[in-house]
């Protein structure tokens, strides 16, 4: 605990994981200990390589702001672990009912007749597998600090990670077993296919058959024809010279000649 007669400040170091290549943060907290309105401003020595949220203010009597420091993700770590850099927090009372939209650099200004108070703090670096130091909640009853809130969230977001390790590898099983099975669907469609095609050709074929039969069988009941046509003047031709005309027979043979050429004809 540290401070002047307007703020009090927690904690007296400023710890910070360190991690090479991740960003980490800490949070500190401003609590008014007077009856008035009292303006902060923080303010560091190196401004490049860390984030102040909010680094500027203004604390209501006897009411306390949380600060959330955040250092950017470092390529290399320094000698022994040990850093030079420092934070300021400056403080003066402000007006009754001010608000952070009215805090401007010329509040902080020495050269006026303001009493502004300054307290430094010493930045340390802990081994980054410890979660960053959170202060305990004061006898007001304050909110949880932010740095509790990252370190929870990052416990989470890793268990969440390590519970889908599982699903995703369910999924992409799941994924192999899908296309098998439709690389198979294709396989037998495929062959299904073949089978109409040969089937298809075979009617084809059977069809020219039947075509081809019908196609003799006409030829043949037309020789056949022509015999009988030829076997007709011959008879006739005898029958005419022995007795002069048409007898019983004949009549039967033009008969059924008629009847055979009908029955060849509705057949093709």
């Amino acid at each position: 605990m540290s401070g002047g007669g307007l703020l009090e400040i927690q904690p007296n170091e400023l710890k910070f994981p360190f991690e090479l290549k991740k960003q980490s943060s800490c949070s500190m907290q401003l609590t008014n200990k007077t009856d008035q309105y009292v303006a902060f401003k923080v303010k560091t020595t190196n401004p490049k390589k860390y984030c102040v949220r909010p680094n500027t203010g203004v604390v209501s009597p006897g009411s306390t702001c949380d600060v959330t420091v955040t250092m950017q993700a470092q390529k290399e770590a320094p000698p022994d672990m040990q850093c030079k850099d420092k934070f300021l927090i400056q403080s003066v009372v402000a007006e009754n009912g001010a608000t952070p939209q009215d805090i401007t650099p010329e509040v902080f200004n020495k050269e006026t007749s303001k009493v502004i108070d300054e307290c430094k703090l010493r930045v340390i670096y802990v081994p980054g597998n410890h979660p960053s130091p959170v202060h305990e909640e004061s006898e007001e009853g304050t909110s949880p600090r932010s740095s509790m809130l990252e370190n929870g969230g990052r416990t989470l977001f890793d268990s969440a990670s390590r519970s889908n390790d599982e699903p995703v590898k369910e999924k992409s099983s799941e994924k192999v077993k899908k296309f098998r099975w439709s690389k198979r669907s294709n396989m037998s469609t495929q062959h299904d296919g073949k089978s109409n095609m040969n089937t298809q050709h075979d009617g084809k074929f059977s069809e020219l058959d039947m075509i081809s039969k019908l196609t003799q069988e006409k030829t043949s009941a037309i020789q056949q024809n022509q015999k009988l046509r030829q076997e007709l003047e011959l008879l006739m031709r005898e029958k005419g010279k022995h007795h002069g005309g048409f007898s019983f027979t004949f009549l039967v043979l033009v008969g059924l000649l008629g009847v055979l050429i009908g029955y060849l004809i509705k057949k093709t």
